[in-house]
């Protein structure tokens, strides 16, 4: 699948986007790394910019703000979940050891309803329901996201509340102990794992990834840029990935997926 037309289904992963302290050096960054298009957007919604590529949707970039008497958050990327009932997924998320700290609210104009929140396990996730705009119009291939994971400190904690909050399922990824496929609408659409192969003390969140022509020339385009490398490139049954940060800190991973991938 590229382009998308129709709404994702409940449970799937439908957007990223980044919130970050200089967003216009954000939108210059990626707008070199991968090519995408965007300004930033009017005052009504806090300069919000819905990046594109070849005019259609792929990610957004915003300007980290504080909520009242707290600090600005960190930059970071956020995956959001397609939900048909946002307030019920955000009671269902407060039911089952989770919390919303931010709406459900209203995306102006007619855009969708959103909501933040976090799972029992520290990572913390967005919830969409659409209703003028769906999420990424085009996925799955070079410059575009291909891929969203769930990396947690208890992977059986975090994948009982997703289920529950959003009827989403899990199953073992035989190609890769430990690993776990997450499947809604009769597809799979996530990863999830724990955090053995990562730095002690990290948290648990989800990892969005974008896909590339090549890797290791994006890595190193990246880094001339002040990004850094977390994980180099190397080989896994999907391709050649690595795991990146950009100039402010937002971590992403990058993958060059074989042609009948």
């Amino acid at each position: 699948m590229s382009e998308v037309t129709a709404p994702y289904p409940v449970g799937s992963p439908c957007w990223v986007d980044l919130m970050v302290g200089d967003q216009q050096a954000a939108l210059d960054f990626y707008g070199e790394l991968f090519g995408w298009s965007g300004e930033v957007g009017p005052e009504e919604v806090g300069g919000y910019t819905v990046c594109t590529l070849r005019g259609r949707a792929v990610a957004g970039i915003g300007k980290a703000m504080a909520m009242e008497g707290q600090p600005a958050p960190p930059t970071a990327w956020t995956t959001y979940l397609s939900v048909d009932d946002i307030d019920a997924a955000a009671a269902a998320a407060g039911a089952n050891g989770g919390q919303v700290f931010m709406g459900p609210m209203d995306v102006p104009p007619n855009i969708g309803r959103l909501a933040v929140g976090v799972d029992p396990t520290g990572g913390v996730f967005g919830l969409w329901q659409p209703l003028d705009f769906f999420g990424a119009q085009l996925v799955n291939e070079p410059n575009t996201l291909c891929w969203n994971e769930l990396n947690s400190q208890d992977p059986q904690a975090a994948s009982d509340f997703y289920a529950r909050m959003l009827g989403v399922r899990f199953t073992p990824y035989k190609e890769m102990p430990g690993y776990f496929t997450m499947h809604a609408g009769g597809r799979t659409v996530a990863g999830a794992q724990g955090l053995d192969q990562f730095p002690e003390g990290t948290p648990s969140h989800w990892l969005s990834y974008f896909s590339v022509n090549d890797t290791d020339a994006t890595v190193e385009q990246l880094t001339k840029a002040g990004g850094a490398v977390l994980q180099k490139p190397y080989e896994i049954p999907a391709g050649r990935m690595a795991v990146v940060r950009d100039p402010q800190g937002g971590v992403f991973g990058v993958i060059a997926m074989p042609p009948s991938a």
